[in-house]
């Protein structure tokens, strides 16, 4: 139900958005030096340091919780982040943080927990746009969220269909992998397709598009095209991890190139990556999974 927020599919919507940062950090060494580990993915170090702080603001309780959850602690995320969030409960992007790891609670909890973390997440992400109707990521998860939940989880096509709709208003190419996912959950494969190929003209150097093209097709069994599509996306971004995941992912779902997605996932693991590739854990379940154990 969440799982991007985990695995990031998508380039160009991906969970860490780190411009503000500078601006929370400035002029305080030890959370800018915090923040630059969590950048660099080591999120234990980053966490020595943030908890050796003395006094502790709202953007330094957002970074332990973010450091927690990227560690797969999700309850201790959500512990963090409501104190951050307690300090500026007007923070649209600390509201929205906090639904995703209520949303990670809900995925790795048992039957009688689970419930309620994902109605908090909802609630969270419904908090968050009300916050800043044009935090486009907000507005993704919200939209992930009613798309993929049940109705007894307040999910839905009608409501996941007014947020395509709002976020078309604030990035046109997204608003189009937004309609593009509900008419494929419709079974609507061919509107799927032609929408995403609109998003890709009105973005064409946005890999993520192409990444998303690429699984349509190869869950039709248009595999050529499928590679057509990554084979593009690769002239973009040569040296991308995300798409080296990506490429691999796709090849072990649909049980084709094997020897190169275990080729590409050893590479993933050994280059340089950010918070906003899938993490080292994820990597290697698909590459056991790969090799069979």
């Amino acid at each position: 139900m969440f799982a991007r927020v985990l695995v990031g599919d998508r380039v160009s919507r991906l969970f860490v958005l780190f411009g503000w940062a500078s601006l929370v950090f400035a002029g305080s060494p030890d959370l800018d030096r915090a923040h630059q580990l969590y950048n660099l993915t080591d999120y234990d170090q980053s966490l020595k340091i943030l908890h050796a702080l003395p006094n502790k603001d709202a953007a330094a309780y957002e970074l332990i919780g973010r450091n927690h959850y990227m560690l797969g602690e999700f309850k201790k995320a959500t512990e963090f982040l409501e104190k951050a969030l307690a300090a500026e409960p007007g923070s649209s992007d600390y509201t929205m943080w906090l639904a995703r790891a209520y949303g990670r609670r809900a995925e790795t909890s048992g039957p009688f927990t689970a419930f309620g973390h994902a109605s908090r997440a909802r609630q969270y992400f419904e908090k968050a746009v009300q916050l800043n109707p044009r935090n486009l990521e907000a507005l993704n998860d919200l939209f992930e969220y009613y798309s993929e939940a049940p109705g007894i989880l307040g999910g839905g096509l009608d409501k996941a269909q007014a947020i395509a709709a709002q976020i078309g208003r604030v990035d046109p190419a997204e608003g189009l992998w937004a309609q593009a996912k509900i008419a494929e959950k419709r079974k609507e494969f061919g509107s799927a397709e032609e929408q995403l190929r609109r998003a890709i003209e009105i973005a064409p150097h946005q890999v993520g598009r192409l990444v998303d093209l690429a699984r349509l097709l190869a869950r039709q069994g248009r595999f050529q095209e499928s590679d057509q599509s990554i084979a593009r996306a690769e002239k973009i971004a040569p040296n991308s991890p995300k798409l080296m995941y990506d490429k691999a992912e796709i090849y072990i779902k649909h049980g084709r190139n094997l020897d190169v997605a275990k080729d590409l996932l050893k590479r993933y693991l050994t280059c340089d990556r950010t918070p906003e590739d899938p993490p080292r854990s994820q990597a290697e379940k698909l590459l056991r999974q790969v090799r069979g154990g």
